[in-house]
């Protein structure tokens, strides 16, 4: 097993070399959001996985917590757009439990898994 800990915009990962490409709640500005997306679907092996989790733009209203800015929250159609060629498999928002302030509550997310065929 290799794990990579790198700067995403500036490091290009190897074309279809990976078997597990996991983004989880990362938030930049939707062109550099992009080009993050393009390079993790392409670095995806055959048979490999993509799987994103992060704050949704529903949060704003519907959810606690997270970013507060629109820009640089995700939507299921958004990332499902940007990984090219693989089969997304599950693109949609899932609701997470939270605590805030001793009280229960539900933050939202947006959760996409997709397959190199």
């Amino acid at each position: 097993m290799e794990w990579v800990t790198a700067d995403l915009l500036t490091w290009t990962p190897e074309p279809g070399a990976y078997d597990l490409v996991l983004v989880a709640y990362l938030h930049l500005p939707e062109a550099e959001m992009a080009k993050v997306l393009a390079a993790a679907a392409a670095s995806v092996a055959p048979g490999g996985t993509f799987l994103l989790i992060g704050h949704d733009v529903t949060n704003l209203t519907e959810g606690v917590g997270g970013p507060q800015e629109p820009s640089i929250l995700h939507t299921p159609e958004r990332v499902a757009g940007a990984l090219g060629d693989l089969r997304v498999d599950r693109a949609e928002r899932v609701r997470r439990p939270v605590v805030v302030e001793g009280e229960q509550r539900e933050a939202v997310d947006t959760l996409v898994r997709a397959v190199r065929g």
